[in-house]
């Protein structure tokens, strides 16, 4: 890397401007190109008397601005001027790469959520100056960028990322003990944020929210039990399949397009079916009554609740998948009902019942991607079995001890076979390990693929739309998958219960910052991620360079890298363009500046 000066001729003038560059070997080494880094401007020459490129500059300790010339060494005029500042251009000096782009995008995002005026509002100064709101938008920018605990924050991310530069701040928005006591003042404003985000996507995007997907996940703790009592943090049904670990339920609102309407954090034993009416009084109470249909899967509602929806004032309308179970009770009175196609591929049967309405629907995509996962797997444990039979050394603890990983790998398929294993003492033979499919449970399952039962009070409804509807509750889905993927909402570290919720609460905020870049892209970019696009804005680094003057102060000069190609046709499909460049800074004699 070095630096380049480039001549121009412009109005009758020579400008000299200046740039760091690198040179790049390429067809096969025999060419050398040059790639543009980091664009320093123009600096003056001495061949013209008078002054054509000023700047403005900060000099340490002073907080207001003073106007200077910069001269190369070599060409200064020889006029004794304090506003006259000759620079060493062989000294220059590259200082402190951080991380700029990404975290530019996400105080773009930040405010586009106009939550730096929301918590602005919200969160007041501290005595000795603290900025909570600045230190909040740290840690869900750091959420968004690169998820971690907040001691990393601390140690290692703020140093290499440029917020305080994009904040205005220093290095006081990362002690720890700042970061951990900001997290004490987020919840008492839940409610609120909940009411300003849907304004905002209202405002944004047009968002609808008249039709709310409804859903359950559990996140694991790296904490030693037992707790208080009324503590949240307990043993249950983990759907990360950490059994091992106490967790919290988290029940989450979001509408069709993933935007979040609320969330509420449940003791880590609660039932899904015990949620629902929580977060229909939380809900009704945030917002307010209005005619809204809710979508939720099979285990989730129970009768009692289904009643009550129906008979409340206005009456709150449901889609909900419903048990097998109950499929099995009503498939002879669905098999005298005709299918009525409601769009291609995809067929409907309806069955009116007392105020409600069945529907079952079968899509024929859906059929053919389940009957091939359903035969692959069946294939590769018909592979398997045999193997397992042929095993010399195996003894009968080890075969059941394979046979459950088996049964883990392939459970589809294990419900379809029958197994017979060898008593103890006996060996491992074909007599004594044999296996067979289940040929009646197989044409049932053929039945079943593919199709489901939907139970609405929605008589009137579309069936084509309610299809739409449950297939809607994927957003749920991947609004967990972020959460705990993209956003690594788990593990968590934390001991007290009120830091545990304001971790999620963070990680809410992050989420919803995601759900706004992924809402954006897929208006004016399809076919990025959220995540791929905070990838290729991360290579826009930001570099101090400095410039020693001939007194013995330095000119630092805070720049930010060019953009590649890829980038710069990213901005112009985003419609974005990069901020002006940071001002100068220029030492105190005899003083560095931080």
């Amino acid at each position: 890397m070095f630096l380049k000066e480039s001549t121009r001729f412009k109005d009758g003038k020579e400008h000299h401007y200046w740039s760091l560059v690198d040179n790049r070997r390429v067809d096969g080494g025999r060419k050398v190109v040059q790639r543009h880094v980091l664009y320093l401007g123009e600096i003056n020459s001495s061949q013209q008397a008078a002054w054509r490129k000023t700047i403005e500059v900060f000099e340490t300790g002073s907080p207001q601005p003073q106007t200077v010339a910069l001269f190369p060494q070599d060409r200064a005029p020889h006029v004794q001027d304090e506003r006259i500042v000759r620079i060493r251009l062989d000294e220059l000096e590259l200082r402190r790469p951080r991380q700029w782009g990404a975290c530019w995008l996400a105080s773009l995002l930040y405010q586009k959520l106009e939550l730096d005026v929301f918590w602005g509002q919200h969160l007041e100064s501290s005595r000795k100056g603290t900025r909570w709101d600045q230190v909040l938008q740290t840690l869900v920018s750091y959420r968004l960028i690169a998820p971690g605990s907040e001691w990393r924050l601390h140690r290692e991310w703020f140093d290499k990322s440029a917020m305080a530069d994009l904040l205005g701040a220093d290095y006081r928005l990362a002690v720890d003990d700042t970061l951990y006591r900001c997290l004490d003042k987020l919840l008492e404003h839940k409610a609120a944020l909940f009411s300003h985000l849907q304004q905002r996507w209202k405002d944004l995007f047009g968002a609808c929210f008249d039709v709310l997907l409804y859903d359950l996940t559990s996140t694991y703790f790296e904490s030693e039990p037992p707790f208080a009592e009324g503590d949240k943090r307990r043993f249950g049904y983990s759907r990360d399949k950490r059994f091992d670990c106490v967790q919290v339920v988290i029940a989450l609102v979001v509408t069709p397009e993933g935007f979040p309407l609320g969330y509420e954090v449940l003791a880590g034993n609660t039932l899904d079916k015990q949620t629902l009416a929580g977060a229909l009084a939380a809900i009704e109470k945030q917002y307010g009554k209005a005619r809204r249909v809710w979508v939720m899967d099979r285990g989730i509602p129970t009768e009692e609740t289904l009643t009550q929806m129906r008979q409340s004032d206005p009456a709150v309308s449901y889609l909900v998948g419903t048990p097998k179970g109950r499929l099995s009770k009503l498939e002879a009175a669905l098999a005298q009902r005709p299918w009525h196609e409601v769009r291609e591929g995809i067929t409907v049967k309806l069955l009116p019942q007392e105020g409600e309405c069945y529907v079952f629907a079968q899509s024929a995509a859906r059929i053919d991607k389940e009957r091939a996962m359903r035969r692959r797997q069946l294939k590769q444990l018909w592979k398997r079995l045999p193997e397992l039979r042929q095993m010399k050394t195996l003894d009968r603890d080890g075969l059941l001890m394979k046979l459950g990983a088996a049964r883990q790998q392939w459970p589809t398929a294990w419900r379809l076979v029958a197994l017979r294993v060898p008593k103890k003492e006996e060996p491992i033979n074909e007599q004594t390990f044999i296996w067979r499919l289940r040929k009646k449970k197989l044409r049932q399952l053929r039945r079943r693929e593919g199709r489901y039962l939907l139970r609405t009070n929605l008589t009137e409804e579309d069936p084509a739309k309610l299809w739409q509807y449950y297939i809607q509750l994927t957003q749920v889905e991947e609004a967990f998958k972020n959460l705990k993927g993209d956003l690594a909402l788990r593990p968590l570290y934390h001991q007290k219960e009120e830091r545990i919720e304001a971790h999620i609460f963070i990680a809410f905020l992050a989420y919803c910052l995601h759900v706004t870049l992924h809402r954006w892209v897929r208006d004016l970019a399809p076919g990025l991620t959220p995540r791929s696009v905070l990838e290729k804005f991360a290579a826009v680094q930001m570099i101090d360079v400095h410039l020693p003057t001939t007194d013995g102060r330095h000119v630092i000069l805070p720049r930010y890298t060019q953009p590649e190609k890829e980038l710069q046709v990213l901005l112009h499909q985003l419609k974005l363009t990069l901020p002006e460049q940071p001002p100068p800074r220029i030492t105190a004699l005899g003083k560095l500046a931080n």
